[in-house]
């Protein structure tokens, strides 16, 4: 089977340098792989490694060992030992991620938000915003707002915004972390629909869903991230 995203052997560990270079072991030799059209949710009890997982996947934390083998374009990179270059060209145009938190450049409109991942793909201006106005309305964003910054916004409505975000590029593969914990149950049905649309059209998706409901109607399975025993 091809493969749109796979680990080999993948390890993490922290350094606790404040109390005495202590190490921290978080995942140890995990052998994940979704493909094209897949839905896998990550299950654990918590602090058994599952957004640690969704972060070495993304590249905000180095791996320790191991391998990260993500489909680009027409060809197979390893993600663990990418360059900078790389790992911009990977964002940009094969890997998203829709975090807990929005974090974006203070004083910019929400419709520039959401359309920014697709102009620096060098999408129109107007395709942009038109995906950008249509995703926002989807998602119940009311159009006063989308001139306007969401620094001021509520949780779930800023959640919103990260959601439209995330899924403008339809990217191969997206990452989703708690995406409906802010929501609301008609913009959590909103998401459900999203994501099942993402898998018709071929994404593979990773998810961490708290929400049973919402996790039993998008994963095709479940991955279990088993916490490593301190003596390990």
């Amino acid at each position: 089977m091809r493969y749109a995203i796979r680990t080999e052997g993948l390890s993490k560990s922290f350094t606790l340098h404040l109390q005495g270079g202590v190490t921290l072991p978080v995942l140890h030799d995990v052998e994940l792989a979704v493909a094209p059209g897949e839905c896998v949710a990550l299950a654990g009890p918590s602090g058994a490694g599952k957004s640690t997982l969704m972060r070495c996947l993304y590249g905000n934390y180095g791996a320790g060992k191991g391998r990260i083998l993500l489909r680009h374009g027409e060809t197979e990179i390893d993600l663990a030992a990418a360059d900078a270059r790389v790992m911009r060209a990977v964002r940009r145009d094969t890997l998203g991620y829709v975090s807990q938190f929005l974090r974006v450049i203070p004083r910019v409109a929400t419709l520039d938000i959401v359309a920014e991942p697709l102009l620096a793909r060098g999408v129109a201006l107007e395709a942009a915003r038109d995906r950008a106005t249509s995703l926002l309305a989807r998602l119940n964003l009311p159009a006063k707002l989308h001139g306007l910054p969401p620094a001021t916004f509520s949780g779930g409505e800023q959640q919103r915004v990260n959601l439209a975000r995330g899924f403008a590029p339809r990217y191969p593969v997206l990452l989703l972390d708690e995406p409906t914990a802010s929501l609301d149950a008609a913009n959590r049905a909103v998401v459900i629909g999203l994501v099942e649309e993402a898998k018709r059209a071929g994404t593979a998706i990773i998810g961490i869903f708290h929400d049973a409901e919402v996790r039993e109607r998008v994963a095709d399975r479940l991955f279990e991230v088993h916490p490593i025993p301190a003596a390990a």
